[in-house]
This record gives structure tokens, C-alpha cells and sequence, in this order.
């Protein structure tokens, strides 16, 4: 029995099969790779697109919301610019995105349509690493947000003390920065310039 034109006989690559969203930079496509609170890090294997085992969490410290990236984005030269700090290098990953969701969403590896409010800039390592902040578009308490500011102060404090506490071990020297948290105009530059990093590396 022949395919459809339209079926996608080989499951597309969550970075590279996929797109940002027809609404980009503004309502984007997320895809999940870590819900809140799971114990263990998951991150997409490069080559492959599966899902994987990064490590299980050392510290008590949890991911408070679902943790993705945006799919084609690139963070490079134009992503790494917006930090306003000469020389700085993007970390060369997809766009990592935190989305906000009233209700449980308890699986990963699913894509869903995110409201982009705003963002952490981030350094990890001496590499540009921004981590993008929004809520399910379709959310029943949160799909009304339209600025950072719309959301409770205290869920960006548990984000940026987790981004600062996820990578501590004893005994080595913690290589994560982050700034003050920005709004929503500032990261949909950010957004477009991960898309654009991404046109200039991968092409279409």
C-alpha cells in the first residue's frame, strides 16, 4: 500500500525535521524533552533524534516547568550578540525553551505551541546559552499571558535557581551566570536570531 503524499514515512528529527511555528517568533512549536520535577535530565541525541539519558539529577534542585527547545533555531553569532558582551560564542544547540502549563503535563517527547513572554540570559561555560520563558498557548490560566510580568514572580525565581544549581557538584566550581531576567520584546529578538543562526548554519 503506497503512502500518502503527506504521511511521514521516517519519524522527522525534533531539531531538524520540524519547523519553529508559522507564528515564530511569537507563538512557537516546542518540543519537550524534560517534564517538571523528573529526577533525571533527558536531553535529544544530535544524530539521531531519540531521546536519551543525559544524567540523573544529583541535586535536589528540579526543573519547575517543561523544558525543550525550539525546533530549527541555532544558537550562534547573532544569539550570542544579544548578551551584549564581546567575543561571546552561542553554545551552538537548538534554542532551549521553558513552558509553563496549569495543568500536569506528564510526558515528554511531544511538541506543543508556546507563547514566548520572555527569558534568563544565560552563560554556561563561557558559551551564550539563553533559556527562553513561555506558557501553553492553549492554556486555560496561563493562555492569557501576554508579558513576563503576567506571570507570579516566584516561578521565574524557581527557574533561575534551578539553571543555577542544576550543574553543582562538590568539589568543581559551578560555570553557570545568569542576568536579570528580560520580557517578551527582547526574546523574540532572541528567537529570530537563533532562526536566523539557524538559516546561516543548516540552510533550509
Amino acid at each position: 500500500m503506497p503512502f500518502p503524499d503527506a504521511f511521514y514515512r521516517w519519524r522527522p528529527h525534533p531539531w531538524h525535521g520540524l519547523d519553529a511555528g508559522e507564528d515564530a517568533p511569537d507563538i512557537v512549536n516546542a518540543y519537550i524533552e524534560i517534564t517538571p520535577y523528573d529526577p533525571v535530565k533527558y536531553e535529544t541525541d544530535k544524530k539521531t533524534g531519540y531521546l536519551m539519558v543525559d544524567r540523573p539529577q544529583r541535586a535536589s534542585s528540579l526543573q519547575p516547568s517543561l523544558y525543550g527547545f525550539i525546533p530549527r533555531t541555532y544558537c550562534g553569532k547573532r544569539t550570542a550578540s544579544l548578551m551584549g558582551q564581546e567575543g561571546l560564542k552561542g553554545d551552538k544547540d537548538p534554542l532551549d525553551i521553558c513552558v509553563f502549563s496549569e495543568r500536569p503535563i506528564t510526558r515528554a517527547d511531544i511538541l506543543l505551541h508556546a507563547r514566548v513572554l520572555g527569558g534568563l540570559p544565560m552563560i554556561d561555560d563561557g558559551e551564550a546559552d539563553d533559556k527562553i520563558i513561555a506558557v501553553l498557548a492553549t492554556d486555560n490560566i496561563w493562555g492569557e499571558a501576554r508579558e513576563l510580568d503576567d506571570l507570579p514572580h516566584v516561578l521565574i525565581e524557581r527557574l533561575d535557581h534551578y539553571f543555577k544549581t542544576y550543574k553543582m557538584l562538590p568539589g568543581k566550581e559551578c560555570t553557570v551566570k545568569i542576568g536579570e531576567a528580560y520580557g517578551r520584546e527582547h526574546a523574540l529578538k532572541v528567537v529570530k536570531a537563533s532562526m536566523e543562526d539557524y538559516q546561516e548554519r543548516y540552510g533550509e
